[in-house]
């Protein structure tokens, strides 16, 4: 809940998440960051954050979009949780699929992007759909889903 709490901290602070500004971030905005009470000031974090911007415009090189990457790894199926804590869980926060992009972005120089990580990355872009059944927004995120053009 800390880092939902500090979203928009993050977004300011990070130039709206636009991979295509941080890549201008020198070393006066590293200071600037680990000054931003409002973020987690980790230097590690904040330059694998710069680092991975740059990742994100090879990415954009090599497959003409970050979404055209990223839409690849949808699963075709809803996956079960990978880990001691997802065994039994609804929800979980590691799969198959999301070990596979993580260890894939990391051999293309992704920092600081473990498999947790890339699950929550894929929540967030649709890749997912883990309301719970029942849940009122389900059927709409599940509608939406269905309707999105995946990029191709």
């Amino acid at each position: 809940m800390t880092i939902l709490r500090k979203r928009e901290n993050f977004r300011e602070a990070f130039a709206s998440f636009d991979f295509n500004k941080i890549v201008e971030f020198d070393d006066e905005d590293i200071t600037r960051l680990l000054q931003n009470a409002g973020i987690i000031r980790h230097r590690g974090k904040i330059e694998a954050t710069i680092n991975n911007a740059y990742r994100a415009l090879e990415i954009v090189d090599e497959f003409g979009s970050l979404a055209r990457y990223i839409w690849k790894w949808e699963p075709e199926s809803r996956e079960s949780g990978i880990g001691k804590n997802d065994n039994n869980a609804l929800i979980p926060s590691v799969t198959k699929t999301s070990q596979v992009l993580s260890k894939d972005l990391k051999k293309r120089g992704w920092k600081f992007l473990g498999p947790t990580t890339a699950y929550a990355f894929m929540q967030a872009m649709g890749l997912v759909n883990d309301h719970m059944e029942g849940c009122a927004i389900r059927e709409i995120v599940e509608q939406v889903r269905n309707e999105f053009p995946r990029p191709c």
